[in-house]
């Protein structure tokens, strides 16, 4: 399978972007209305928002914060209709690649409950006691390999 993950280029692949973000990360969620496309979080020197591709078909977005040699991965989804094929880890494993090139030695994330257990067979690590009940997020790391 070919993966690429980059910044989104033109109208049409910022569209899938926001489109992905907003429907898997806020919509399901019922929390709509809360999306801003416009968020300056986005902008910030040193965030950097990325669109992974599959055949050259947008799939997944990721936000990656570099901040020293830690980035945090941030807005993390793969569209609905192509979830639990392997599009996450791939994801993932790219956005760690992405990580190390900018010099990381340590990815973190706030997870979301029900997602813990995919992000443990990603050899991440909860960094708190995970909450009983699903409800919440779970802050995890990961220390990169060289």
């Amino acid at each position: 399978m070919t993966y690429e993950l980059r910044p989104p280029h033109g109208d049409a692949e910022w569209a899938s972007y926001h489109e992905i973000r907003c429907h898997v990360l806020f919509e399901r969620r019922g929390r709509g209305a809360e999306y801003d496309p416009r968020h300056p979080d986005d902008a910030k020197p040193g965030n950097h928002p990325l669109l992974l591709l599959h055949e050259g078909v947008p799939l997944g977005v990721i936000r990656v914060d570099v901040d020293g040699d830690r980035a945090t991965f941030r807005r993390v989804a793969i569209r609905e209709d192509a979830q639990r094929r392997g599009h996450g880890r791939a994801l993932l494993e790219a956005a760690e690649a992405f990580a190390r090139a900018q010099g990381c030695v340590r990815v973190e994330s706030h997870v979301a409950a029900d997602a813990v257990p995919f992000y443990l067979r990603c050899g991440f690590h909860p960094a708190e006691p995970v909450p009983a009940g699903g409800g919440g997020t779970v802050f995890m790391t990961r220390r990169l390999d060289a």
